[in-house]
């Protein structure tokens, strides 16, 4: 199959109902990459880039996040040993984050986060079935990251602020993370007030963040 083949066959849209509602047509692959060529330093080979942060204010189905991810899953592949590569992971994942107003577009964004964060692991022969530490990390920094909400609002469909979490690693202690809330329109305010009381955290590994472990636990 040729590319020009493959870009014809790629979904665009859905149906007509949900473009003329929603505005909804999906970027192509073609296009997301030459995109992503744009950012290729902080996506992939700039200092800190697993840590540097990506938003996808209309996530749709996932085709940016999901390439997002590749990208820096094959760049740590290149970067880093490979007893590495599960903590860097991590750290990648949390470091993408998204919002979806359609619920059948959240759920199939976050599932193919995960194929493709298991996929990579999977094709190093590294255990991440469901009942490991990796694949539950995981899927819980996906479920935490990638929201479903209305980004022009900033709210969820019940109408609650929507909220994200920076994932900050620690110095000097390899592998750990402390979590910190903070809501989508925070990041709009120009030396405004946050008067949101957010969730503490207790300072924990990167791979045992779905323990959900609280401060004042």
């Amino acid at each position: 199959m040729t590319l020009t083949e493959t870009i014809v066959e790629e979904q665009i849209v859905k149906s007509r109902i949900r473009v003329k509602s929603y505005g909804e047509v999906f970027t192509p692959r073609h296009m997301v990459d030459r995109m992503l060529d744009l950012v290729r330093e902080e996506l992939e080979t700039g200092p800190d880039f697993v840590d540097k942060t990506f938003l996808e204010p209309a996530a749709g189905h996932g085709n940016f996040l999901a390439v997002i991810l590749r990208r820096k899953l094959a760049a740590i592949e290149k970067r880093y040993p490979s007893e590495k590569w599960p903590q860097e992971s991590l750290f990648a994942l949390a470091s993408i984050y998204g919002v979806e107003l359609l619920e059948d577009n959240h759920q199939d964004a976050k599932a193919i986060m995960l194929a493709e964060f298991l996929a990579f692991h999977e094709a190093h022969g590294v255990a991440c079935a469901a009942r490991t530490s990796l694949h539950s990390a995981a899927a819980y920094l996906i479920d935490t990251n990638i929201v479903r909400g209305n980004t022009l609002t900033g709210k969820t469909p019940g109408g609650r602020d929507i909220q994200f979490s920076w994932w900050n690693r620690i110095d000097g202690k390899p592998g750990m993370v402390k979590r910190e809330p903070f809501t989508l329109a925070s990041l709009r305010e120009d030396n405004g007030f946050d008067f949101t009381v957010y969730d503490s955290y207790k300072t924990c590994r990167i791979d045992k963040v779905h323990e959900e472990v609280r401060a004042d636990a």
